[in-house]
């Protein structure tokens, strides 16, 4: 899987994607796009310089290739040799040397681990690092562990130490159903914690629980239905899958268990799974935006939290092509929603279509009923900034307003302690502006919400506000509704406007606590 318009290991930046560091993107040379580095890997060039052999690399081998031109890097115990896609790496020769030589697993990580590195490298794979002899018990010295995963010996110590109780499970039956019941331990637990997938005979749900990944995955014994419930118990973390029998037979077990069945992991460790979605309408937000409304197969249940998102993935000229977005509600006020549609089994989606881009050109194209595989959520957006929140301002440039439009909605349905909330939407014309008159409606209909449109390239007619974000905007724009009240900042939009407006938060004397920015 390869992230578009510009792939990369790190990630290209992204207005959508949830906050981590920022870092600088380098403009490629012509002909070093993501479609070239595509036909080059087709090519039936030797990338690897070892004319199609693999091989065992030790690390000593390893550290020897740490050169531009002879680079050499670890990703999960595979090794690749990097130096034929130096000049194709958005990110810039720089940040691939970082690695150079060395496992670079724990950089991958840190910018985008849903990467299919295994796609995009895969004809520069020189082979698997060489499994390193056992020592001795009373070996002191601190261990560098390949990949940055701990030993199993020490997994259940580090987990009683830093992570939550392990859940626990168990079934009951009766004539024509089937409940698995999780015990979470936990009390912060909702129906946006458990992602439950039914595939074939395979059974997977997967329950967030601060930052881990509890699994449970199983092979079922025999057929059930598509549809089935999931029903959570808040007061005592306690989760309910019901499952609907296709024969009313006694189960003498629940299943078989398979790949990381009744784990409690990292959720940085955990791979991500997607389903695929159908594609159900489409339809124009703007002259190049559009909403796009994908459905969940029956036999799953997904619901996306508030300000996280998910990775849609398209086959592109053979290759998997992967973009992070955030899903929006159907619409910003009740009445444009179509009551037929429940909530739980579709995703919306603005999209903006770039047409000279690899992707978004590829899901325009696609027709009514064709299928978009999708991920599970990603992000750290909690909604808990909400609580007792009393002010809150929404900073967003283009397609960055896609994070506020269930932050809009959440807030002023759910949040009763609510004085004010104000949206500052910087575009470059009238024209781009997603949503004016459902905005405009919104702000007429709640007296709590107000929008401010500034524009970067108005006509002679535009008499609203003009320029680019700054502090003299910004100073006049927060207010807080009292001296001591309780704010949240969000700001989201193309890299160099989130860095720069959130210098500019931190000038303003806003603390890091106020301030949630949708970076990547």
């Amino acid at each position: 899987m390869l992230n578009i318009p510009s792939q990369s290991f790190p990630a290209p930046r992204s207005q959508q994607r949830a906050a981590s560091g920022g870092r600088s993107k380098v403009p490629l040379k012509q002909g070093r796009s993501l479609m070239d580095w595509i036909r080059l890997t087709k090519s039936g060039k030797d990338l690897t310089g070892l004319k199609g052999r693999l091989i065992e690399v030790t690390e000593e081998e390893l550290k020897k290739h740490n050169k531009k031109d002879d680079c050499w890097i670890c990703i999960r115990g595979f090794v690749y040799n990097v130096s034929p896609y130096m000049e194709y790496h958005p990110g810039g020769e720089d940040e691939l040397m970082k690695a150079a030589g060395s496992d670079g697993t724990d950089l991958f990580d840190q910018v985008h681990r849903w990467v299919n590195y295994e796609s995009m490298l895969k004809e520069c794979l020189v082979g698997r690092m060489a499994v390193k002899p056992a020592v001795p018990k009373d070996y002191h010295e601190e261990k560098k562990v390949l990949n940055g995963m701990l030993p199993k010996s020490q997994v259940p110590d580090a987990l009683a130490k830093e992570g939550p109780v392990s859940p626990s499970y168990d079934w009951f039956q009766t004539d024509s159903l089937v409940t698995i019941v999780i015990y979470t331990k936990q009390k912060d637990v909702n129906l946006d914690s458990v992602i439950v997938d039914h595939q074939y005979d395979s059974f997977r749900a997967e329950t967030i629980i601060k930052d881990y990944s509890y699994l449970i995955h199983i092979e079922l014994s025999h057929a059930i239905q598509e549809d089935f419930s999931v029903r959570v118990v808040a007061n005592v973390g306690k989760i309910e899958i019901v499952l609907k029998k296709k024969e009313n037979t006694s189960w003498e077990c629940l299943g078989h268990p398979l790949e990381n069945h009744n784990s409690l992991i990292p959720k940085k460790d955990t791979g991500l799974y997607y389903r695929k979605c159908q594609l159900i309408s489409k339809e124009d937000a703007t002259h190049d935006t559009k909403l796009f409304c994908l459905m969940l197969p029956p036999s799953t249940h997904l619901q996306v939290p508030i300000g996280q998102h998910v990775y849609l993935k398209l086959t592109i000229a053979g290759t998997e092509i992967v973009k992070p977005y955030t899903p929006v509600s159907a619409s910003l006020l009740s009445e444009f929603k179509e009551p037929v549609i429940p909530n739980n089994k579709y995703i919306y989606f603005l999209i903006k279509i770039y047409p000279a881009g690899l992707f978004t050109p590829e899901l325009d194209h696609l027709q009514i009923g064709d299928f978009v595989s999708v991920s599970n959520p990603e992000g750290n957006f909690k909604i808990s900034q909400f609580q007792e929140l009393e002010d809150l301002f929404l900073l967003a440039a283009g397609t960055g307003f896609t994070p506020m439009v269930k932050i809009l909605n959440y807030a002023l349905t759910n949040i009763s302690s609510l004085r004010k909330v104000k949206l500052m939407f910087f575009n470059k014309t009238e024209d781009d502006i997603i949503w004016r008159s459902q905005l405009e409606k919104l702000a007429f209909k709640d007296k709590r919400f107000d929008v401010e449109f500034v524009l970067s390239k108005p006509t002679s007619e535009w008499n609203g506000k003009r320029g680019h974000i700054s502090l003299d905007l910004l100073s006049e724009f927060l207010k807080r509704s009292s001296d001591k009240s309780k704010v949240l900042i969000c700001i989201c939009g193309p890299m160099p406007f989130t860095e720069q407006g959130m210098r500019m938060l931190h000038d303003l004397n806003f603390s890091k606590d106020e301030i949630h920015g949708f970076t990547a």
